[in-house]
């Protein structure tokens, strides 16, 4: 089947480029001896998780339990969730992830440690912890490398628990001295840093800057999106993941509306105006949403579109617009290849 025979809004992925992007990020990193464990919240799906495996992942990140016990069950066996595990259903269901794989968690505050510890120690299993560490992200995280080294020394000791290293994100210059001083604080206490974790994106080419890093997350790299390309991390021959749409209306000279909204795109924005790039008509703006149209200002363009045709959309963020679909057709040479579904779509965490 033809790209265009698809029904929009259509979710489609270059698996040319896909490919090319999987394979050069890992030769980028095995050349720098960096750790790559990719994050499979960008495309869900564990056909392409096994991908990056093959090409030499050391394993993946999920960033919610019902990820990994998907990835789980499609066989893949180290898995890194960095993530606060917490309260008793969610931390049975990590004992049972535990028993079916490699499993690593992050912790950054002792309620958590002490629940994570309590539950191994009862199932007789041992799980490697790591301390998450805010380096400027003010998101989660330990604040300091005394609040690290303590913490870290608390998981040391704790029956049913391995200190695993710190994690952070993304990678960057403060990082770098954030880890250094809690690796000093953590040699007096004869606590090795076996693991840090870090990376992402729009950091990827510049992981070997961050020497303190021995492992790299990153998750856009795969598809790319609007975010990468205004990063520098990715070019648009780079771009892999797509969202074609039709244009249904035109009330005025100027405004299109097109068969995708806010459950199609989400709601990211980045520093671009709109919600995406359209590519055939790149000075047009998506510039509002509704849950099925997309309003499209094209007073900008020399010619506009009209009733039935077809654009081609780069999201401003592709984790999010991936959530959104049930499937990804893949596309080689503009001929439909294979539809993956989005397997850990949706999932509670």
């Amino acid at each position: 089947m033809h790209i265009d025979q698809l029904e929009t809004p259509v979710a489609t992925v270059d698996l040319d480029r896909l490919e090319r992007n999987i394979a050069r990020l890992q030769a980028h990193l095995d050349r720098h001896g960096i750790a790559n464990r990719p994050h499979i919240k960008t495309h869900k799906i564990p056909q392409i998780a096994r991908m990056q495996i093959e090409h030499g992942a050391v394993g993946i990140t999920c960033q919610k339990l019902g990820e990994a016990e998907v990835m789980v069950s499609a066989g893949i066996h180290d898995i890194f969730v960095p993530y606060n595990i917490v309260g008793e259903p969610k931390l049975a269901r990590l004992v049972a992830l535990a028993r079916r794989c490699r499993i690593s968690v992050t912790a950054d505050d002792e309620i958590v440690v002490h629940g994570l510890s309590a539950a191994m120690e009862q199932a007789g299993l041992t799980l490697p912890v790591l301390v998450e560490c805010d380096t400027g992200l003010e998101r989660c995280g330990v604040q300091t490398p005394a609040a690290a080294a303590q913490l870290a020394r608390l998981i040391a000791n704790a029956p049913g628990l391995h200190f695993g290293g710190l994690m952070t994100y993304p990678s960057s210059e403060r990082a770098n001295t954030f880890v250094r001083e809690t690796r000093a604080l953590l040699a007096a206490a004869q606590l090795p840093l076996e693991r840090v974790s870090g990376g992402s994106t729009h950091c990827m080419w510049q992981a070997q800057d961050f020497p303190e890093i021995n492992e790299h997350r990153a998750g856009e790299y795969v598809y790319g999106d609007r975010h990468a390309l205004q990063s520098g991390a990715m070019t648009l021959d780079d771009l892999a993941f797509k969202v074609t749409v039709t244009v249904v209306s035109q009330p005025t000279e100027n405004r299109r509306i097109i068969d995708g909204g806010s459950k199609t795109f989400s709601s990211d924005l980045g520093t671009a105006p709109g919600h995406g790039l359209i590519l055939e008509y790149p000075e047009a703006i998506i510039y509002s949403q509704s849950e099925e149209h997309g309003h499209v200002d094209f007073s900008a363009c020399s010619h506009k579109p009209l009733i039935g045709e077809r654009l081609t959309v780069i999201p401003n963020h592709c984790c999010t617009v991936t959530n959104l679909f049930n499937q990804i057709v893949g596309i080689r040479n503009e001929q439909v290849e294979v539809t993956w579904p989005v397997a850990c779509r949706g999932l509670i965490q």
